[in-house]
């Protein structure tokens, strides 16, 4: 909500009077446990007086003799150059220099959603330029988007050259800041450093995919080292699916200086006559309650307003991948639904390796972009598979991989037009040693993507899950679609076609789930997750890595979006041997699935499979659309690690507890909980139990304030028969109130 009044000096706030410095128009962005203050007085500048906890009509008043940021709420280049800035441009004469004052203030309420979003038009003195700074705010949800419209209002071109989708100040002090980075098969690893004098860089240039080895989301710690459920914390996500740029610049003021938004490097843009560039949407949250506080918010806003279906519970899967790889066959993937279904899955998923006809997909070097059944494999078809699944009680899902092709392809000899490519260089070539990318910039390439949806949903509409795959970036700069002027637009023009082919899939089929894999957890983002209901962490479903991996990227997105599968012992990417149980016990922490191969496993694993999916689907409103609670880290090297989810209405918990590593008569912290109503009574009751005795506390009632307090003693290893010891514990505990 804004309140302002030109050329006033009293502002109307919730029916108090105050007084503020002459001309002032401040535009308070409120959600329910925050204020984003700011002054926007017509004809003079945009500034930013304050973000943080709410407050109240009598402090904003007071604000300035209080000592406040009153710094640029959009820094622009050109006066004073020295400084970064969010915007910088080249107008048709070559000058490069930005003036902008405050031109108007609007406000509009989407009936929708709920949503308020509070427009600061701004406009250049001399050059016709303008730009629009949005806020959107919800009602429920403690987080703010904002976003920026550049408009040419000229007759000749302008070059964006930077163009962020928003700045932050940030007082200087004892501030840390949480980054994800990784790798392919190590993604959503924890980064965790004070800031310090200089420039602190988080970047992506894949051009396809943007989270494996860094995440374009971060959280800042404003009382020092990080805390899990105390500190005051800003998070910081931008809802973008290609490039990004986040830096803070430490300089020699007062302030950090947070920038956000699309990786400008070898991407100008040419603005012409008329047109109008949006930049995605930077959402941001703070919290008193440190980083889970600040991941609570951010998990609820992205259920009820990102995610695409995220309140809906999500079904438990087996995807075919680690199970048979490329070796797909009919008799086989009947087994394998007759497996899942025994064990009380719901949905199977046949991966990679089912398609091709002149090239045929036995491994990954042909056929991408020929979405024909392989006949050889499977005589009946795709709807002999639909009608095999729904004859044992589940659902089918299946593996695309659309916005790719391979050189050995039908697709790539009738058009090789199609890929993106650099003009008089030879192609550059990816996985398999064929695999290329299509140019989602030309609407002949989208409709052929869109097509490759459409086909499959119309010929079979029982479809129920589409696992959505993209195995290669951009290798080389250059559109065959393009013109020559417009080269550098590649990498941006490539993501607007990307949206609009998925805004035309979910126009059509909203309810389908969709998976983002992209090389695994290479998708892992809000700017992908509108169309998407979930995403594949990683290719590494080995659990002890899970651990950390999920643990990184619970930071920022919620369970029922991270697909955690139980897996194969040796595991297939360490060749580590991990038992069951704590396989089972990881991967009931996101959206359960299955990766493995089920006639492998023998009658007593079936069996415990069968008894751990039963009692998720008990515990799986409160994990999937519960509140995060992250209480021991596994980058702590405490020697185990800790989180619990908690209902809404804090009536029920479900609390999760693994050894990372093993050392005799080693010492282990008691781990205390936390997000529980002090005043309920908890009945705890050990899930997964493979113990030959129950742990001394099954069945006892304690208070929630005596768990918050003081937790429950975890034991060190399984009192099992002897053959079956091994160096590896875990536990889930499910506390329901009384």
């Amino acid at each position: 909500m804004k309140f302002y009044k030109p050329l006033s000096t009293v502002i109307l706030m919730s029916g108090l009077v105050f007084a503020l410095p002459l001309k002032a128009e401040i535009v308070n962005l409120s959600t329910p446990s925050t204020s984003l203050v700011l002054d926007a007085e017509k004809g003079g500048p945009f500034r930013f007086l304050y973000y943080g906890d709410k407050i109240s009509a009598s402090d904003i008043a007071n604000l300035a003799s209080a000592g406040t940021a009153n710094r640029d709420a959009y820094p622009v280049y050109g006066n004073y150059p020295q400084g970064e800035a969010a915007l910088s441009v080249t107008h048709p004469d070559g000058n490069m220099t930005l003036d902008m004052e405050v031109a108007d203030i609007k406000t509009s309420a989407n009936e929708a959603d709920g949503s308020t979003v509070t427009t600061v038009s701004m406009r250049d003195k001399s050059y016709p330029i303008s730009l629009d700074i949005n806020y959107r705010t919800w009602p429920e949800e403690d987080v703010i988007e904002t976003w920026v419209d550049i408009t040419n209002n000229g007759k000749g071109t302008v070059t964006l050259n930077r163009f962020m989708s928003g700045y932050l100040p940030v007082r200087y002090g004892d501030v840390w800041l949480s980054s994800l980075y990784g790798s392919w098969a190590n993604e959503g690893r924890l980064n965790q450093e004070p800031l310090r004098h200089g420039v602190k860089m988080i970047k992506n240039k894949d051009g396809v995919r943007n989270s494996h080895t860094s995440h374009a989301e971060i959280m800042l710690s404003l009382d020092g080292k990080p805390m899990e459920n105390t500190g005051r914390t800003i998070g910081a996500a931008l809802c973008y699916s290609g490039n990004y740029k986040l830096f803070i610049d430490t300089d020699d003021s007062n302030y950090h200086h947070l920038f956000a938004g699309i990786n400008e490097e070898n991407s100008a843009y040419n603005l012409k006559k008329g047109e109008t560039f949006s930049t995605p949407a930077l959402a941001l949250t703070f919290s008193d309650e440190g980083l889970s506080g600040a991941s609570r918010n951010f998990h609820r806003w992205g259920r009820n307003h990102r995610l695409a279906n995220g309140n809906e519970l999500r079904k438990i899967l087996l995807n075919s991948w680690e199970g048979v790889y490329f070796d797909i066959n009919e008799e086989g993937m009947a087994q394998m639904m007759k497996d899942i279904a025994s064990m009380g899955g719901e949905l199977f998923v046949m991966d990679d390796g089912w398609f091709g006809d002149k090239y045929y997909r036995d491994n990954d070097s042909a056929s991408l972009g020929d979405w024909t059944v392989d006949t050889r494999k499977l005589p009946h078809g795709i709807q002999g598979l639909v009608d095999e699944a729904e004859k044992n009680g589940i659902k089918f899902g299946i593996w695309i991989e659309p916005e790719m092709t391979n050189s050995r392809s039908r697709l790539y000899e009738e058009h090789p037009e199609y890929i993106i490519k650099a003009e008089n260089r030879d192609i550059v070539e990816g996985r398999g040693g064929t695999q290329l990318v299509l140019d989602l910039a030309n609407p002949k390439v989208q409709d052929l993507v869109f097509n490759v949806v459409d086909t499959l949903m119309t010929k079979y509409p029982l479809i129920d899950y589409i696992k959505w795959d993209a195995n290669a970036p951009i290798m080389q700069h250059g559109s065959q679609y393009l013109t020559r002027d417009n080269q550098s637009h590649l990498y941006i023009d490539y993501h607007k076609g990307f949206e609009k082919v998925l805004d035309r899939i979910r126009a059509k089929y909203p309810d389908v789930t969709i998976q983002a894999c992209a090389s695994g957890g290479g998708r892992a983002n809000w700017g992908v997750l509108p169309w998407f209901d979930e995403f594949w962490v990683s290719d590494n479903t080995d659990a002890l890595q899970r651990v950390y991996m999920q643990w990184g990227t619970s930071y920022f997105f919620p369970a029922v979006a991270m697909a955690s599968h139980i897996s194969a012992a040796p595991n297939h990417q360490t060749f580590r041997t991990i038992p069951l149980k704590y396989r089972t016990d990881v991967a009931m922490s996101g959206r359960l699935g299955m990766e493995i191969q089920p006639k492998n496993m023998t009658d007593e694993e079936k069996d415990f499979c069968r008894r751990a999916i039963n009692t998720y689907k008990e515990i799986r409103p409160t994990v999937q659309q519960g509140d995060i609670y992250r209480l021991l880290s596994p980058y702590d090297n405490l020697g185990a690690a800790s989180l619990m989810y908690v209902s809404p209405r804090k009536d029920d918990a479900v609390y999760y507890w693994w050894k990372t590593e093993t050392f005799v008569n080693q010492q282990l912290p008691r781990v205390k909980m936390a997000g529980l109503d002090p005043d309920k009574t908890y009945t705890v009751t050990e899930l997964n139990r493979i113990d030959n005795t129950p742990l001394p506390y099954e069945g006892k009632s304690f208070t929630g304030r005596f768990l918050m307090d003081n937790g429950l003693e975890m034991p060190l290893d399984h009192n099992v028969d002897y053959h079956k010891r091994n160096d590896y514990a875990s536990r889930i505990l499910r506390l329901k109130a009384n």
